[in-house]
């Protein structure tokens, strides 16, 4: 794929760039951010020794299990908006996933996929995450967006204590996925998504979707933000990317924190 600018039909145009290792494809990306590179450049890798996930944390996957690739951005939206960005970017994912993967995900709020219902005692784990990052000193901000989606996990991984809830398109299809057909389906995706945060009507089409596949609405869940924790029923989220959490004697406004499904008794 070659190319940067949106064409005629304001679709973007991907310029895609392959690495065997990388520490992080975010942390790549940002720097060729700020050195110029354009709206559209895409970063893969094979494996990244030093891949990171949401609040710094460590994100490792066997070379060659997954999926792991960043997109530089440069939307014309208001800060507040950039959730945004995070949605399509969840919404895509869950397209090409089905596309190419056999299964598609649910989204857990704020930035994960999860298996679906169709993938019998594997619903529910971790298929992908999602993070984002924007840097302000460039003219316009850039915004780098990176996911890794779980596609080939070896029949010899036992997953330790941080894979323990997750899981793999492998895993639930029964047969091995193509990465490649995956990131032709997701950028295709992501392009049009993309393309539709210019109008109003695209930015409430989205978050409509997002909603009905958002499996945390809903749900009881355990709400961890930067200075406390609390429990509630997440109800909806709003057209800001904020989870709405019932605690009984109100509804809280979350903009930023880790959320956690809770089962119920029984």
């Amino acid at each position: 794929m070659a190319g940067s600018d949106a064409g005629a039909d304001g679709v973007i145009h991907w310029d895609v760039r392959r690495f065997d290792v990388l520490d992080s494809t975010n942390r790549f990306l940002l720097d060729e951010a700020r050195t110029g590179a354009p709206e559209g450049t895409v970063v893969v890798a094979d494996f990244q020794d030093a891949g990171r996930g949401r609040l710094d944390r460590r994100w490792l996957a066997p070379p060659g299990s997954s999926l792991l690739v960043s997109l530089l951005l440069r939307p014309a939206l208001a800060a507040e908006d950039l959730h945004l960005v995070v949605a399509a970017t969840a919404l895509s994912a869950s397209d090409a996933c089905e596309v190419a993967g056999g299964s598609r995900p649910a989204i857990k709020w704020p930035n994960d996929l999860v298996a679906g219902d169709g993938a019998g005692s594997l619903a529910g784990r971790k298929l992908a995450g999602i993070l984002a990052e924007a840097d302000w000193s460039t003219s316009p901000p850039a915004v780098v967006v990176g996911i890794g989606i779980n596609v080939n996990w070896p029949e010899d991984l036992q997953p330790d204590h941080a894979l323990a809830e997750a899981t793999a398109l492998n895993r639930i299809g029964g047969i091995d996925r193509d990465r490649d057909a995956l990131l032709e389906a997701f950028l295709g995706a992501m392009s049009v998504r993309y393309r539709d945060l210019a109008t109003d009507g695209g930015r409430r089409r989205q978050m409509g979707e997002y909603r009905q596949r958002c499996n945390t609405i809903g749900q009881p869940v355990s709400v961890a933000t930067h200075d406390e924790t609390f429990g509630g029923t997440a109800l909806d989220v709003d057209d800001g990317g904020r989870l709405l959490v019932d605690v009984g004697a109100c509804i809280r406004t979350v903009a930023v924190g880790d959320v956690v499904h809770l089962r119920p008794a029984g």
